[in-house]
């Protein structure tokens, strides 16, 4: 018994929601990445999900490559939220206006 792509569908725009919902709502940066990574689960399980439904790889390799960007956007963030705890001692980014030019 297979599963309906409606039902995949589904919990990618909940995911995705939920993802949209912390990045508004939210002044933690650690929240955020978080967010950010909700989305893009979400992105890779549309893909996957459609992948399967047609019947090729190419969703999954697309897959692939968004997990390999969510590291690299992993690493990068955390970078930048160590600095801003060196700088200003907290991890809220409505703190760090005297980053900006």
């Amino acid at each position: 018994m297979a599963v309906e792509v409606q039902y995949y569908v589904l919990l990618s725009m909940a995911l995705f929601c939920i993802g949209l919902f912390g990045i508004l709502t939210r002044r933690n940066a650690l929240l955020f990445l978080m967010s950010v990574e909700l989305m893009l689960n979400a992105a890779n399980i549309n893909l996957i999900a459609f992948s399967f439904y047609q019947g090729n790889l190419t969703g999954q390799v697309f897959a692939l490559f968004t997990m390999a960007l969510a590291a690299a956007e992993v690493a990068v963030g955390l970078g930048i939220i160590l600095v801003l705890y060196r700088n200003f001692r907290d991890v809220d980014v409505t703190v760090p206006t005297t980053m900006r030019w």
